[in-house]
């Protein structure tokens, strides 16, 4: 598994999610398939994307039995094309259906993150600039969705709210001030926490820069002003880091790129996808036995 120590939190909300999907008992398997009856569930593609959650598929069906066999038949990550195998599970009916539910919603989730992610970088191919999300993810499924970010080729912006300053309108509005907002923050933060702004005009800009932000975003703001915006940063303090945020596009993403900004936020990346179509159809063995 690959989640940085978070299995542990993973498999307590796999629980959870397990008991809203079955609650009592999966009663359609209970009442139409008898209890010994052994398959193999073939997991594959229905459209073309990049491949993301299999690891977490895995977990779904380890949790709900540990004697079922899970077998990837491709990568995680692997760019794969309609009617790809993707994995096979294989063990008793009963465990196979009563997880197949979820382990395909959050694969198929995963993978429309990845495949959308994984867009917006071959948009910005050739250029430095860094695509990261944003915190706009499901309430539950930030751990996941961020990861499916990584595989789609993307990068992580902060975590949540408690592990980088980010000074935005609101907070400019009620500590009476950008510089007011910085001075506060830096005196209350470790040395090693950066402190980011956001800004909506030059002005704010230079004050910004006079308050000593460590990263400066650059919001919702035309592509002229944006790109003088960054020669100003550029020229009086080449250590800040620019960010592009707001209304950001696959089609205007690259064109935003090109005015030097350091990184892209893209929040539809995890709130605006499609999910990849990914099906789990079983190859029945007989009760006892292999057909």
């Amino acid at each position: 598994m690959m989640f940085n120590g978070y299995n542990e939190q993973l498999i307590e909300s796999i629980k959870a999610w397990l008991r809203e999907d079955v609650g009592s008992g999966d009663v359609t398997t209970q009442t139409t398939i008898p209890s010994g009856h052994q398959s193999k569930g073939i997991i594959h593609a229905k459209e073309g994307g990049v491949v993301c959650g299999l690891p977490v598929a895995e977990l779904v069906f380890e949790v709900v039995d540990p004697s079922l066999s899970f077998l990837p038949r491709v990568k995680e990550g692997e760019v794969i094309a309609k009617g790809t195998v993707l994995a096979e599970v294989e063990g008793s009916t009963h465990s196979i259906l009563t997880g197949e539910r979820l382990a395909l919603n959050l694969m198929q989730r995963l993978s429309g993150i990845a495949t959308r992610t994984a867009s917006f970088v071959a948009a910005l191919e050739g250029l430095p600039t860094r695509l990261v999300d944003t915190r706009k993810t499901t309430p539950g499924h930030r751990m996941l969705e961020k990861y499916a970010v990584r595989i789609g080729g993307g990068a992580n912006h902060r975590f949540g709210l408690y592990d980088a300053v980010m000074i935005k309108d609101n907070h400019i509005k009620g500590a009476g001030g950008i510089s007011q907002a910085v001075s506060r923050a830096r005196a209350h933060i470790p040395h090693t926490m950066t402190i980011e702004v956001e800004t909506e005009s030059l002005d704010q800009v230079e004050e910004a820069l006079a308050a000593g932000a460590d990263i400066i975003m650059l919001d919702n703001m035309s592509h002229e002003m944006m790109a003088e915006a960054v020669r100003r940063i550029k020229a009086k303090a080449p250590h800040v880091k620019t960010e592009a945020s707001g209304n950001v596009s696959l089609e205007t993403v690259r064109s935003i790129a090109e005015t030097g900004v350091n990184v892209i936020s893209v929040g539809r990346l995890t709130y605006s996808f499609a999910s990849l179509d990914i099906s789990l159809d079983l190859n029945a063995k007989k009760e006892g036995g292999l057909s």
